[in-house]
């Protein structure tokens, strides 16, 4: 049995992680995941109900396990499975709030780049800023990916909030973030490409367009499924090629 240094993650006798692991912020949906998507899924991790699934797609080994909301909690996750289980890539995979205004409720945004206001970038103690991107490759496939599915994919930067509730309203971060070309806010990606850059591993993240902040379109039950289900297709694709 193998068990993480913080102990928030503690292999099922016999399970492992694959190469490649999706990552869904709610582990509920991991869980969805793992049971319409991945054939033969196995449990390999439930501490703290972070629930983890090893299985495969179209014959490729392929794990998926929850990161929890916000940067500190997926940056927990992501170095531990980069440093301590062999993993290699992470694609996360959630839904984001839309701000350009060529982005719509059921486009799927792949995610060149993030800026953040989050602090966690510097513990790098890097002179100046760093941009953390994703993977060339794995985004060059997702894009492929979508084209192969016939489904609306818009690529560029989004902006990584450590807050839901911002605290300061006068900020009008989200007009900022607009104004600045960012075409989704949501709360993860900056940690993840960050957490990629500082351990030499690779990261993407793919995000359906739940609502739009400013228009007020927002996806029904039903619309949220079928589009969960097209952001899901491009990831499980791109996770094929990244484990080679």
């Amino acid at each position: 049995m193998t068990t993480s240094p913080s102990a928030c993650i503690e292999l099922k006798p016999g399970t492992h992680f694959a190469k490649c692991v999706l990552m869904p912020g709610d582990p509920l949906r991991a869980k969805y995941i793992a049971e319409h998507y991945l054939e033969n899924p196995v449990l390999v991790n439930d501490v703290r109900n972070m629930l983890a699934y090893t299985g495969t797609y179209q014959g490729k080994e392929v794990s998926v396990m929850g990161s929890g909301m916000g940067i500190p909690s997926l940056g927990l996750y992501a170095t531990e499975l980069y440093e301590f289980f062999g993993v290699d890539s992470i694609i996360r995979v959630g839904s984001a709030g839309g701000l350009g205004d060529d982005v719509h409720v059921r486009d799927v945004v792949i995610a060149i780049g993030a800026s953040s206001n989050t602090g966690f970038q510097d513990a790098v103690d890097l002179p100046g800023f760093l941009a953390p991107t994703a993977d060339y490759g794995m985004l060059s496939d997702a894009v492929e990916a979508a084209k192969e599915l016939g489904v609306r994919a818009d690529v560029g930067r989004v902006y990584t909030s450590d807050f839901f509730y911002y605290p300061n309203p006068e900020a009008e971060i989200n007009r900022k973030a607009r104004a600045t070309g960012h075409l989704a806010l949501e709360m993860e990606t900056a940690g993840l490409y960050l957490q990629a850059a500082v351990h030499g591993k690779k990261a993407l993240s793919i995000l359906t367009i739940s609502d739009h902040i400013f228009t007020g379109e927002a996806l029904s039950a039903a619309e949220r499924q079928d589009s969960f289900h097209e952001m899901m297709e491009i990831a499980l694709k791109t996770a094929a090629k990244a484990v080679g």
